[in-house]
This record gives structure tokens, sequence and C-alpha cells, in this order.
């Protein structure tokens, strides 16, 4: 007899393998709290085995193998993350996941939950992204994977706001945990007049929800300034810290004349340091 589990992971089109349908490994990015001088959170982002690009590996994501791509992608963050010590950071550990590779929410879930129970990495700390790529066509299924999510403890964020299909109808009708500004906005921000007055807008909308917000994109210290001034204080972007090749990166934090520098992996327990 199947256990239930098993049974409706079968029924639902769900499997737990292959977990990879073709090789890659994982970079992580910070997200930083700039107020805090410390990380948020860790964006696991898809690289080839050799470190090649993201694209490189995404151009082989079939409709046929999107499943196993999607659920291959949690493992291996899950595991990579657990390996480098990130739990023990107190960071959260966020996952971009496709919503059509979800067919059975709760079914969809258990291989999931099965790797972070194996290696010992809280679920708590789980975020998952939408990505701005997949057009949500089905709100009611989407709906339901949020629900599915939330009673395991994982958060939900939507990734590139304001760009591809992440609006806000769909910020409206979801109500995600995390909300990532698209780096579109960010880009010049200090040059836009515009584009203060959205942010600013935002960050009093968040603010209200109870929303955390996250600057994406930060590269220059005049956008750096913009943004705080907007009242961003969770940003990330190269001029925080590039992604990790398979390692949790150092993050500087920047200050009017000066940097803050600052590590947070096993041994550093996220001191931050002052360099002139």
């Amino acid at each position: 007899m199947r256990s239930s589990a098993t049974s409706l992971v079968k029924d639902s089109g769900c499997t737990d393998g292959p977990v990879q349908p073709f090789p890659f490994t994982m970079a992580f990015q910070p997200i930083v709290d700039v107020e805090a001088g410390k990380i948020y959170a860790y964006e696991a982002l898809v690289r080839g085995v050799n470190n090649e690009s993201a694209l490189s590996v995404l151009s082989q994501v079939t409709d046929e193998n999107r499943y196993a791509f999607d659920q291959g992608c949690r493992t291996t963050a899950i595991r990579l993350a657990q390996r480098l010590g990130l739990a023990e950071t107190g960071a959260k550990l966020s996952i971009n996941f496709m919503p059509g590779a979800v067919y059975n929410p709760t079914a969809c879930i258990h291989l999931t939950v099965a790797t972070a129970a194996s290696v010992g990495f809280p679920l708590e700390r789980l975020v998952f992204e939408i990505t701005e790529t997949e057009e949500v066509r089905d709100r009611q299924h989407m709906l339901s994977i949020f629900k599915e999510y939330r009673k395991h403890g994982f958060e939900i964020a939507m990734d590139d706001f304001g760009a591809g299909f992440c609006g806000l109808n769909l910020f409206a009708e979801l109500t995600p945990d995390i909300l990532k500004i698209d780096m579109e906005l960010t880009r010049r921000i200090h040059l836009r007049p515009v584009a203060m007055a959205t942010m600013r807008c935002l960050v009093q909308l968040c603010a209200e929800l109870k929303i955390p917000l996250v600057a994406e994109g930060v590269e220059t210290m005049e956008e750096y300034r913009a943004l705080k001034e907007c009242g961003i204080r969770l940003m990330q972007g190269y001029l925080l810290a590039r992604p990790g090749f398979e390692t949790l990166p150092a993050f500087v934090v920047p200050k009017e004349d000066r940097v803050s520098t600052g590590r947070i992996g096993p041994g550093f327990k996220g001191q931050v340091h002052t360099a002139a």
C-alpha cells in the first residue's frame, strides 16, 4: 500500500526525480540591511558547474524538464546553503521558482521539505520568489500555492516588481511577504524625480502593509543615497556584493566617505568592519 504522501505525488504528476535534468549549481548574492549592517537574505542564483551564466542554464529548460529543473534548483540551493553554513548566520535563503512547474502544491513541495529536513535547514528561513518571466494565468492556482507554502512556514517574495508580469494587480491579489523592486526603477533613480516619487510611495505602501521592501540592482553611490533618502533599507546589487559562486560572499555597506565591509558565513558571525 502506498503512503498518502507518495500517492499524492504520483497522482498529481509530481515526482521526486530526476532531481537535476542537466548539471548546474548555485551562486549566492546577499540582500543587505544597510541600516543594521547585516545580511537579510541570500538569493540563490543558478549557474553552470563551471560558473557559466544563468542564461546559459535557463536556455536548457524545456516544457518537458521544467518541473525537474524547478525541483533541482530548490534541492541544490538548500543543500549547498547548509553546507556553507548559511543557516548559522540567521539570514534567509531566497529561491526563485516557476509557478508553471508546480502542479499540485501539496505534492510538489514534498521534496523541498524532505531535503530541508535531511540536511537540517530550517523551513522558516526559506523564501520563494515568483519569477517575472512567467505569466500567472491561473490566479486561483497561485493562491493555492501561497497557502500551501505558508502552511510550512515559507515566505513568498514577488521578484522584479514593476517588470514583466509582476504588477499591481498581482501584488494586490497575492499579497506577498516580501516585495523586490525591479532594477529598472533603481537605475539612475537619483536623476529621475518621478522614479524617486514612485519609490517613496512604494515605501509608504509596504510600511502600511508591513511588507519588507527590497531594491534590486544597486550599483552606484548616487543610487544608494537616493534609495536611502526614499526610506529603503534592504538593498541588493553589485555596490553591496556580487554573487559568490558556490560561496557566501563578503558585503559592503557604503557610508558617505567610507565603506563598511562585512562577511557572513562560517566563522564570521556577521561582524561588520569599517574601512576608510
